[in-house]
């Protein structure tokens, strides 16, 4: 094995190596090395994070067929391979030491062995290709809240694509203390053809926590391949065990209530339960829409915005349900959009409310209504989970705390699912321990045909994050719990749900209640107005619910209404209860006893209820 400096020499041009060595961390300098040696890149590109360089970054991936300019320069379009098209759950392997267990519900070999698959799939897969070496900061530069991550990729549209989703941390790394936690990430799009990756049916992610240590081979998804986002959190959540803090799978939002009072929230919601909806509804302002840190800060429950950008799902965005976001796809914001239709240089996509074009080009190549794949179906004008990828700079509702190294204080955690007939709209938590338990680690979400697998069953989505947990849940939990202990001001948690229908499948709100919902929680939060206590928690009363549908929605909302969603189901609370149980009682990990504590007063509560009242039990019965 050659020496670090040795390597670096043989690789690097001057103007590179220099760069590099502003960079005076040695570990910095032993990650690219090791790097190269093991996948022999024809040269090595160093990004300082100028202007000059980022530029450099994007002209190549035009230049190398990455990305496509389309009709508007600022924005581009990339395609992934045809079978390429998703986070690849299967094949996202943890390498855990000998003698350690993550849990049965996370996939996971001998780190010894994993190292040994790693290094045949990405030995030389660089060769004939550049490497590209980036330097960025999760959370705010400077901050209490920050970790610096290395990113090496073999892709201009990563590097490019990262760009837009992440703080530039090059000066950072320049002064990085010695014993600073470092996340490391190596991506290879492994063999291209016309710019997509070939041997997709060997790819894979390997995630070496003892090391922090991120590799990613055969892929181009940006779930796969951009290291910084589900693969950090991933490492992220570990790191927040060991420290006492939270890294969640939340938006952060600030709800404007009287006299411009602002509210922070943060939330988790399973994939098409209404998450980004929520973070840019009507009349709020966005910190962020996909992860956060949370620590205790002071006694204060202090969370930011990990990225500074948006790799969103494009699916049914249009003009009159998402205006902001329709805005600025349709602005001279930098966008990359990815696996949507191309038609004479502009971009189409599932559910924008547009004519389709006939044909143009996407994912799968040349394009045509009526084209079929090789087991006979339809192909779509553009893939479902067709994605835009912006920076938070260009968004008009853009929270002007965004960025504050502090972080902003969190007035509550929000937790929402798809769900027919069991949650009602809203509703607080007794407690943090009982939101913890009976919200965030009861989070289930009816699955769609937006979704992967089978349409109409409840999947167990504990906190929105059994696919990015990286510790045994029990452990998660118990983080959780005692998160709170040492704060001075606890934050509410409330439940959420949308989807609630009537008998005949008719959803029981509009997409805009949710805002009411919203403004409930800030006056709640604030001590402003009473609720009623259910066996499950406290829901609103109605004049403050008619009163604020009135205020912000100019609408009428009837005591009718009030009563059919805020009824408390106790059969399908029951059967959620049980589901519960079975669930934790049949982890090999072991689960807090609080747990089950807290399932079990619930049961009673739900079975005093419903000897008293009956199955249904209304707002009406509660008040008498």
């Amino acid at each position: 094995m050659q020496d670090t400096m040795s390597i670096l020499e043989q690789h690097l041009n001057d103007a590179n190596l220099l760069k590099l060595l502003k960079i005076r961390s040695k570990r910095v300098h032993d990650f690219i090395a090791r790097a190269i040696e093991l996948c022999e890149p024809m040269k090595v590109f160093i990004c300082d994070d100028s202007e000059m360089d980022v530029e450099y970054i994007r002209r190549t991936a035009i230049a190398r067929g990455e990305e496509t300019e389309l009709t508007n320069p600022n924005h581009t379009v990339h395609f992934d391979g045809y079978f390429d098209q998703a986070r690849d759950k299967e094949r996202t392997m943890y390498l855990v030491p000998k003698g350690e267990s993550l849990g049965e519900h996370l996939l996971q070999m001998d780190r010894d062995e994993g190292l040994k698959l790693v290094k045949q799939r990405m030995k030389g897969s660089m060769r004939n290709k550049k490497m590209v070496v980036r330097f960025f900061v999760l959370g705010p530069v400077n901050s209490v809240f920050s970790i610096p991550a290395v990113q090496i990729t073999d892709s201009f549209y990563v590097a490019h694509s990262e760009d837009l989703l992440y703080r530039r941390g090059y000066d950072y790394f320049k002064y990085l203390p010695d014993d600073k936690e470092v996340f490391w990430m190596l991506h290879s799009s492994g063999k291209l053809i016309h710019a997509t990756s070939i041997d997709w049916q060997r790819r894979g992610v390997a995630i070496d926590y003892s090391t922090n240590t991120v590799y990613s081979y055969n892929t181009q998804y940006a779930g796969n391949s951009i290291g910084l986002k589900k693969l950090a959190l991933r490492l992220a959540i570990r790191k927040a065990h060991r420290e006492g803090w939270l890294a969640e799978h939340m938006f952060l939002m600030a709800v404007h209530g009287p006299s411009g009072r602002k509210t922070y929230l943060t939330g988790a919601f399973p994939s098409g339960c209404g998450k980004t909806s929520t973070a840019m509804i009507q009349g709020a302002s966005i910190v962020g829409d996909d992860i956060s840190y949370i620590k205790n800060i002071d006694g204060l429950a202090r969370a930011v915005n990990v990225e500074k950008g948006i790799f969103g799902i494009i699916r049914s965005v249009n003009e009159k349900d998402d205006p902001v976001i329709w805005k600025v796809l349709h602005s001279d914001q930098p966008v990359i959009f990815s696996n949507v239709l191309v038609h004479e240089g502009v971009p189409y996509w599932l559910g924008d409310g547009r004519p389709i074009p006939e044909r143009g080009i996407n994912h799968s190549g040349a394009w045509f209504k009526g084209k079929l794949d090789e087991n006979g179906e339809e192909i779509l004008h553009a893939h479902k989970n067709a994605r835009y990828t912006i920076a938070l700079e260009g968004l008009p509702n853009l929270d002007d705390a965004w960025d504050d190294p502090q972080g902003v204080v969190v007035g509550a955690f929000i937790y929402g699912g798809r769900d027919p007939n069991t949650w009602v709209p809203v509703q607080e938590a007794f407690d943090w321990h009982h939101g913890i338990v009976t919200m965030g680690a009861s989070l289930e979400s009816l699955t769609t045909s937006a979704t992967l697998g089978p349409s109409g069953i409840r999947k167990f989505n504990p906190f929105s994050n059994m696919d990015f947990m990286s510790i045994p849940l029990g452990d998660y939990i118990q983080n959780h719990l005692r998160f709170a202990a040492e704060l001075k001001q606890v934050p509410k948690i409330y439940s959420v749900n949308y989807f609630l229908q009537d008998d005949n499948g008719n959803y029981l709100n509009g997409k805009e209640d949710k805002r009411v919902w919203l403004q409930w929680m800030d006056l709640r939060i604030h001590g402003e107005v009473n609720a009623i206590e259910t066996p499950t928690g406290l829901i609103p009363q109605y004049s403050d619910l008619a009163e604020l549908f009135k205020l912000y929605l100019g609408k009428d909302y009837s005591y009718e209404e009030y009563v059919e969603q805020f009824t408390v189901r106790i059969p399908e609370h029951l059967a959620k209860v049980k589901r519960m149980l079975d669930e934790y009682n049949n982890l090999q990990n072991a689960v807090p006893k609080e747990v089950f504590k807290i399932l079990e007063e619930q049961n009673m509560r739900l079975l005093q209820a419903c000897d008293q009242f009956g199955d249904y039990v209304s707002p009406d019965d509660l008040i008498q």
